[in-house]
């Protein structure tokens, strides 16, 4: 083994390590790793950013915006509202969504898809009286399912069409994948349809309603004598923080305000509606001497501060306080003319990832009051303001409407509540539909590369109007972008310095025995346990190298070994880590890490008996 060996298989595992680790994102890992490789000449520096030039990352970033673009149309909720069954029993039902999730997913990210429909099931297992996770697991299989039909339908298709030309037999076409993708799709979608949903563990509802969040609000009034009065907002927080409480709204002279100003005056007869768990509560009243409210108003459905009547304006202050708060008056009237909760997840990759409630000053800025916080299906109210957000997580927010759709969309989460369909300019749906389609169809029959072919619908969505300029670089996954550019020249390197043939020998010399068939299922099961545990097109970019050199070892077609690493990195079904969606329905769903092998593993099984015999049929050795 030589030192570059020695030095790329250090790369590869300490990136492994810190990709299951997750305390840094995916993409920033591998550009340190791509850093390290640089620096230690692995990677020629002259090609290091090679990657960002890449077809297959220009193609990724394309479909994202292709996507967004067939949403914002309303092309795709057309689709939704006349294929989903109105009134059937729970396997019916199942299957449709999931298989609308494989079909949307074929032709746009599957993660797109899979958010788009989430609300959808969260509905659909309400009216079937099932909980959320035994929809949304189903559902976000279905989506990766789909996604390996077509060449656009997954990053790692991608990635194994670019390494296959790169051996010289050229890249594979649009529905080179769908033989063998659709075989897959169609028998494990059936699968988790009749059967697999029913395996799914039951957990506790991640809905509005379990969170129980009247349980935990009070409203305390300032009294005579209380250490509150005359201090700021901010200096009483601090002050609560100790019985970990929480102050989320505040009512003067009758008038309700909905996340108060931090710096506003409090005053003697201020009523202040606080967050804390009931055992903490005497711990908080006592710390600024405050006074429990014996009549409380009755609540609505959506919490104690609506109102049924326009709230007047807001009273006269203090000059002082007015001198402070000035500015913020006109912010606070309009937010309490109609405050809702809301559900949010955090979407993978999300801006909010790592950061506070505090640290984005999230009431001050946004005017959003965040009542709870559901992980893994543990809800808490404990040091929210403080807690660090992660994928996955369920958030129980509280404002204005327009204050939370804009956050949500700033700070990448999605609402969980079912949104109506929307209502676009006429012929828009129908034109993103056509342009969409006459891509694919000219991607199929090869007269241009993939990447330019969907770079030109791109512009045609920007110059009709169905892609806003504005969102044309929002709605792209940037993490995913440069995680992709990173990894390719890394991947590069295990084939440059001889890795791969090292690896392709022992595998052969150890496992397979020099036996093609058991060659091509060892490395397909090889690149599905990585799959589950780091991101799926990072495992394709490793994995390819290795595939083609045991293929040429064994001096066969290296087309059935690449089609065993595209279904292999697609299918990771055992994590909640190792793809996007299993992240994503984490927190909605109330699961917990090893929830997903159960229904998983047994699907990962059919992926294998079904993929296999396929891939010989159609990619014989």
């Amino acid at each position: 083994m030589t030192s570059d060996q020695i030095l790329i298989l250090a790369v590869l595992a300490t990136v492994t390590a810190m990709f299951l680790w997750g305390r840094w994102r995916h993409d920033l890992v591998a550009m340190g790793a791509l850093l390290v490789c640089v620096l230690t000449g692995l990677v020629p520096g002259n090609e290091a950013f090679s990657g960002f030039g890449h077809p297959a990352v220009i193609t990724v970033a394309c479909v994202l915006v292709l996507g967004y673009g067939l949403l914002n149309s309303g092309a795709v909720d057309v689709l939704v509202k006349r294929i989903l069954p109105k009134s059937t029993g729970p396997t019916v039902s199942i299957l449709a969504l999931i298989g609308l999730a494989a079909l949307l997913s074929a032709f746009m990210n599957n993660v797109g898809a899979l958010a788009l429909l989430m609300p959808v099931a969260i509905q659909m297992a309400a009216k079937l009286e099932l909980p959320p996770g035994k929809v949304l697991m189903p559902l976000a299989f279905g989506s990766i399912l789909g996604g390996m039909t077509t060449l656009i339908g997954t990053p790692p298709n991608l990635i194994v069409s670019e390494f296959r030309a790169a051996t010289g037999a050229g890249v594979f076409h649009m529905f080179d994948f769908t033989p063998v993708g659709i075989s897959v799709a169609i028998l494990g979608t059936a699968f988790v349809g009749l059967v697999g949903w029913r395996l799914v563990p039951t957990r506790e509802r991640a809905d509005t309603g379990s969170f129980d969040s009247g349980a935990y609000l009070s409203e305390v009034r300032i009294v005579e004598g209380s250490k509150a009065v005359g201090k700021r907002l901010s200096e009483a927080e601090q002050m609560l923080d100790e019985a970990d409480a929480q102050v989320v709204g505040m009512i003067r002279q009758g008038v309700r305000i909905t996340a108060p100003n931090s710096r506003r005056l409090l005053a003697e007869g201020d009523i202040l509606v606080i967050e804390v768990e009931p055992e903490s509560l005497a711990t908080a009243l006592s710390s600024l001497g405050l006074k429990l409210e014996e009549d409380l108003p009755a609540e609505s459905e959506h919490g104690i501060f609506d109102d049924e009547v326009e709230a007047p304006q807001v009273e006269k202050e203090t000059l002082q306080d007015a001198a402070v708060d000035d500015n913020k008056a006109d912010k606070d009237k309009a937010r309490q003319d109609e405050v809702v909760i809301q559900e949010l997840v955090v979407m993978p990759n999300a801006m909010l990832i790592g950061r506070s409630a505090k640290a984005i000053e999230l009431r001050t800025r946004y005017g959003i009051n965040l009542l709870a916080l559901s992980r893994q299906g543990r809800r808490s109210v404990r040091r929210l303001r403080s807690t660090p957000i992660e994928a996955g997580d369920v958030l129980l927010m509280q404002g204005a409407p327009e204050a939370l759709s804009g956050f949500a969309s700033m700070f990448g989460c999605l609402p969980l509540a079912a949104r109506d369909i929307r209502v676009p300019k006429k012929g828009q749906a129908l034109t993103a539909s056509l342009i969409m389609a006459a891509a694919v169809g000219a991607a199929a029959f090869g007269l241009f590369p993939v990447a330019i072919l969907f770079a030109l619908a791109v512009a045609a969505y920007v110059v009709i109007g169905i892609v806003p300029l504005r969102s044309l670089y929002t709605t792209i996954d940037w993490p995913v972008i440069v995680l992709l550019a990173a990894m390719l020249p890394v991947a590069n390197a295990v084939a440059t310095t001889g890795t791969a043939d090292m690896i392709a020998r022992f595998l052969l010399d150890n496992v397979t025995q020099g036996h093609a068939v058991l060659g091509l299922v060892t490395l397909m099961v090889v690149t599905m346990f990585l799959s589950d545990l780091v991101n799926n097109a990072a495992t394709a970019a490793v994995m390819c190298p290795i595939a083609i050199s045991t293929a040429a070892q064994l001096g066969v077609n290296a087309d059935a070994f690449l089609m065993a690493i595209a279904v292999g990195a697609s299918c990771a079904f055992l994590t909640p880590i190792g793809h996007q969606n299993n992240t994503l329905i984490l927190g909605p769903g109330g699961f917990r890490f090893g929830d997903y092998w159960r229904l998983g593993l047994m699907l990962e099984v059919i992926v294998v008996l079904v993929s296999i015999p396929a891939i010989l049929w159609v990619w014989p050795f």
